[in-house]
Protein backbone atom coordinates (compact mmCIF):
# COMPACT_ATOMS: atom_id res chain seq x y z
CA UNK A 1 0.00 0.00 0.00
CA UNK A 2 1.05 2.83 -0.96
CA UNK A 3 1.31 6.09 2.23
CA UNK A 4 -2.25 8.33 1.46
CA UNK A 5 -2.14 11.57 3.39
CA UNK A 6 0.66 11.07 5.24
CA UNK A 7 1.48 14.35 6.53
CA UNK A 8 2.90 13.72 9.94
CA UNK A 9 1.30 15.85 12.61
CA UNK A 10 0.97 15.51 16.72
CA UNK A 11 -2.63 14.57 18.42
CA UNK A 12 -1.44 14.55 22.11
CA UNK A 13 1.83 12.89 22.78
CA UNK A 14 1.76 11.40 19.22
CA UNK A 15 -0.38 10.95 16.18
CA UNK A 16 -0.88 11.08 12.55
CA UNK A 17 -3.55 11.20 10.02
CA UNK A 18 -4.15 8.10 7.64
CA UNK A 19 -6.45 7.98 4.97
CA UNK A 20 -7.58 4.89 2.51
CA UNK A 21 -9.10 5.30 -0.93
CA UNK A 22 -12.46 6.30 0.49
CA UNK A 23 -15.06 4.84 2.29
CA UNK A 24 -16.25 0.96 2.47
CA UNK A 25 -19.76 -0.13 2.52
CA UNK A 26 -20.83 -0.82 5.69
CA UNK A 27 -18.34 1.63 7.16
CA UNK A 28 -20.97 4.22 7.88
CA UNK A 29 -21.98 6.49 11.53
CA UNK A 30 -24.35 3.91 11.93
CA UNK A 31 -22.13 0.45 11.54
CA UNK A 32 -23.21 -2.19 14.08
CA UNK A 33 -20.86 -2.65 17.34
CA UNK A 34 -19.53 -5.77 16.09
CA UNK A 35 -17.63 -4.17 13.73
CA UNK A 36 -15.67 -2.00 15.89
CA UNK A 37 -15.20 -5.68 18.01
CA UNK A 38 -13.90 -7.05 15.18
CA UNK A 39 -11.67 -4.03 13.95
CA UNK A 40 -10.03 -3.94 17.52
CA UNK A 41 -9.40 -7.57 17.25
CA UNK A 42 -7.47 -7.03 13.85
CA UNK A 43 -5.68 -3.48 14.94
CA UNK A 44 -4.49 -5.66 18.42
CA UNK A 45 -2.78 -8.47 16.30
CA UNK A 46 -0.60 -5.99 14.96
CA UNK A 47 0.13 -3.74 17.52
CA UNK A 48 0.79 -5.81 20.14
CA UNK A 49 3.76 -7.55 18.95
CA UNK A 50 5.16 -4.22 17.77
CA UNK A 51 4.55 -2.97 21.58
CA UNK A 52 6.18 -5.50 23.13
CA UNK A 53 9.05 -5.98 21.25
CA UNK A 54 9.45 -2.22 22.16
CA UNK A 55 9.67 -2.93 25.48
CA UNK A 56 6.06 -1.55 26.73
CA UNK A 57 2.94 -3.20 27.80
CA UNK A 58 -0.02 -2.50 25.36
CA UNK A 59 -2.35 -0.47 28.02
CA UNK A 60 -5.33 -0.04 25.91
CA UNK A 61 -6.32 -0.09 22.36
CA UNK A 62 -9.87 1.75 21.50
CA UNK A 63 -11.76 2.69 18.14
CA UNK A 64 -13.91 5.43 18.43
CA UNK A 65 -15.79 7.28 15.19
CA UNK A 66 -15.00 11.21 15.40
CA UNK A 67 -17.58 12.45 12.30
CA UNK A 68 -16.41 10.62 9.28
CA UNK A 69 -13.21 9.27 10.13
CA UNK A 70 -11.91 6.49 12.91
CA UNK A 71 -9.92 7.74 15.95
CA UNK A 72 -7.26 4.31 16.67
CA UNK A 73 -6.03 5.35 20.05
CA UNK A 74 -3.35 3.12 21.40
CA UNK A 75 -2.09 3.36 25.17
CA UNK A 76 1.44 2.35 26.22
CA UNK A 77 3.46 2.26 29.58
CA UNK A 78 6.14 0.05 30.82
CA UNK A 79 7.71 0.08 34.81
CA UNK A 80 9.21 3.53 35.73
CA UNK A 81 7.13 5.10 32.78
CA UNK A 82 7.30 6.22 29.11
CA UNK A 83 8.52 9.83 28.04
CA UNK A 84 7.29 11.38 25.21
CA UNK A 85 10.57 10.80 23.01
CA UNK A 86 9.49 6.62 23.69
CA UNK A 87 6.13 7.48 22.78
CA UNK A 88 7.15 9.34 19.34
CA UNK A 89 9.48 5.75 18.72
CA UNK A 90 6.55 3.20 19.61
CA UNK A 91 4.15 5.37 17.15
CA UNK A 92 6.70 5.07 14.14
CA UNK A 93 6.63 1.56 14.92
CA UNK A 94 2.73 0.87 15.27
CA UNK A 95 2.26 3.18 11.98
CA UNK A 96 5.14 1.03 10.03
CA UNK A 97 3.52 -1.94 11.30
CA UNK A 98 -0.09 -0.72 10.42
CA UNK A 99 1.28 -0.08 6.89
CA UNK A 100 2.59 -3.72 6.33
CA UNK A 101 -0.65 -5.22 7.63
CA UNK A 102 -2.85 -2.95 5.00
CA UNK A 103 -0.06 -3.94 2.03
CA UNK A 104 -0.86 -7.76 2.41
CA UNK A 105 -4.25 -7.92 3.98
CA UNK A 106 -5.88 -5.03 3.06
CA UNK A 107 -7.14 -1.81 5.52
CA UNK A 108 -7.43 -2.24 8.52
CA UNK A 109 -9.83 -0.07 8.97
CA UNK A 110 -12.07 1.30 6.32
CA UNK A 111 -12.45 5.23 5.50
CA UNK A 112 -10.23 7.75 6.69
CA UNK A 113 -8.76 7.25 10.67
CA UNK A 114 -6.22 9.05 12.86
CA UNK A 115 -3.53 6.83 15.06
CA UNK A 116 -3.12 8.31 18.61
CA UNK A 117 -0.46 6.95 20.65
CA UNK A 118 0.11 8.19 24.50
CA UNK A 119 1.09 6.79 27.95
CA UNK A 120 -1.55 6.37 30.50
CA UNK A 121 -2.70 9.56 32.42
CA UNK A 122 -3.68 9.61 36.28
CA UNK A 123 -7.20 9.28 35.50
CA UNK A 124 -6.71 5.60 34.17
CA UNK A 125 -7.90 2.98 36.28
CA UNK A 126 -5.68 0.27 38.30
CA UNK A 127 -6.85 -2.70 37.13
CA UNK A 128 -3.96 -5.29 36.76
CA UNK A 129 -0.95 -5.83 39.19
CA UNK A 130 1.46 -4.04 37.03
CA UNK A 131 -0.36 -1.12 37.28
CA UNK A 132 -0.25 -1.35 41.28
CA UNK A 133 3.32 -1.68 40.77
CA UNK A 134 3.80 1.38 38.95
CA UNK A 135 1.59 3.15 41.37
CA UNK A 136 3.80 2.49 44.73
CA UNK A 137 3.53 5.67 46.80
CA UNK A 138 0.51 7.34 45.46
CA UNK A 139 -2.29 7.69 46.97
CA UNK A 140 -4.99 5.55 45.97
CA UNK A 141 -9.19 5.12 46.19
CA UNK A 142 -10.15 2.02 45.69
CA UNK A 143 -13.56 -0.20 46.43
CA UNK A 144 -13.15 -3.60 48.76
CA UNK A 145 -15.25 -5.88 47.83
CA UNK A 146 -17.11 -7.64 50.96
CA UNK A 147 -14.50 -7.43 53.24
CA UNK A 148 -13.52 -9.83 55.69
CA UNK A 149 -12.88 -7.26 59.26
CA UNK A 150 -12.58 -8.80 62.80
CA UNK A 151 -11.07 -11.35 64.61
CA UNK A 152 -14.03 -13.91 63.14
CA UNK A 153 -13.69 -12.69 60.01
CA UNK A 154 -16.74 -12.28 58.52
CA UNK A 155 -17.76 -10.97 55.64
CA UNK A 156 -19.05 -6.98 55.46
CA UNK A 157 -20.56 -5.06 52.53
CA UNK A 158 -18.30 -3.10 50.30
CA UNK A 159 -16.57 -0.48 50.96
CA UNK A 160 -14.55 2.43 49.82
CA UNK A 161 -10.64 2.73 51.46
CA UNK A 162 -8.35 5.88 50.81
CA UNK A 163 -5.09 4.76 51.26
CA UNK A 164 -1.28 5.06 49.90
CA UNK A 165 0.12 2.00 48.06
CA UNK A 166 3.20 0.67 50.19
CA UNK A 167 4.08 -2.35 48.42
CA UNK A 168 2.70 -4.38 45.56
CA UNK A 169 3.44 -7.99 43.86
CA UNK A 170 1.21 -10.05 41.88
CA UNK A 171 -1.15 -11.59 43.89
CA UNK A 172 -1.72 -8.36 46.65
CA UNK A 173 -1.21 -4.90 47.42
CA UNK A 174 -0.52 -3.16 50.62
CA UNK A 175 -1.93 0.35 51.68
CA UNK A 176 -0.82 2.91 54.02
CA UNK A 177 -4.07 3.94 55.79
CA UNK A 178 -5.32 6.23 58.06
CA UNK A 179 -5.53 2.80 60.49
CA UNK A 180 -2.38 1.44 60.15
CA UNK A 181 -1.44 -0.97 57.51
CA UNK A 182 -3.72 -3.51 55.00
CA UNK A 183 -3.28 -6.13 52.74
CA UNK A 184 -5.71 -7.29 50.02
CA UNK A 185 -5.22 -9.50 47.40
CA UNK A 186 -6.47 -8.00 44.48
CA UNK A 187 -9.65 -10.28 43.79
CA UNK A 188 -10.97 -7.86 46.73
CA UNK A 189 -10.06 -4.68 45.27
CA UNK A 190 -12.21 -3.04 42.32
CA UNK A 191 -10.46 -0.71 39.93
CA UNK A 192 -8.30 1.77 41.52
CA UNK A 193 -8.38 5.57 41.38
CA UNK A 194 -4.76 7.52 41.80
CA UNK A 195 -6.05 10.98 43.87
CA UNK A 196 -4.19 13.95 42.84
CA UNK A 197 -2.70 16.03 45.97
CA UNK A 198 -2.60 19.54 45.84
CA UNK A 199 0.32 19.92 47.86
CA UNK A 200 2.63 17.52 45.79
CA UNK A 201 1.40 19.89 43.06
CA UNK A 202 2.45 23.03 44.54
CA UNK A 203 5.97 21.27 45.61
CA UNK A 204 6.50 20.38 42.01
CA UNK A 205 5.59 24.14 41.10
CA UNK A 206 8.01 25.91 43.86
CA UNK A 207 10.60 23.59 41.99
CA UNK A 208 9.91 24.63 38.75
CA UNK A 209 9.90 28.12 39.84
CA UNK A 210 13.14 28.14 41.13
CA UNK A 211 14.77 26.74 37.84
CA UNK A 212 12.70 29.69 35.83
CA UNK A 213 14.60 31.99 38.14
CA UNK A 214 17.99 30.26 37.15
CA UNK A 215 17.31 29.90 33.59
CA UNK A 216 16.16 33.91 33.79
CA UNK A 217 19.53 35.16 35.46
CA UNK A 218 21.17 33.25 32.36
CA UNK A 219 19.28 35.38 30.13
CA UNK A 220 19.87 38.67 31.86
CA UNK A 221 24.11 37.36 31.63
CA UNK A 222 23.71 36.88 27.69
CA UNK A 223 21.63 39.94 27.08
CA UNK A 224 24.24 42.06 28.80
CA UNK A 225 27.14 40.26 27.10
CA UNK A 226 25.46 41.04 23.83
CA UNK A 227 25.10 44.65 24.83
Amino acid sequence: MTQRGRATRPTGPAGRPRRSDGPRTGDRAGAPRGDLAARRARLREVIEPVVSAAGYDLEDLSVSRAGRRHVVRVIVDADGGINLDAVADVSRAVSAALDAAEESAGDLVAGEYQLEVSSPGVDRPLTLPRHWRRNVGRLVKVTVRGAAAGPERRATGDRQLTGRVAEADDAHVVLETESGRVTHPYAELGPGRVQVEFHRLDEAADDEFDETDDIDDDDDDVEDEER
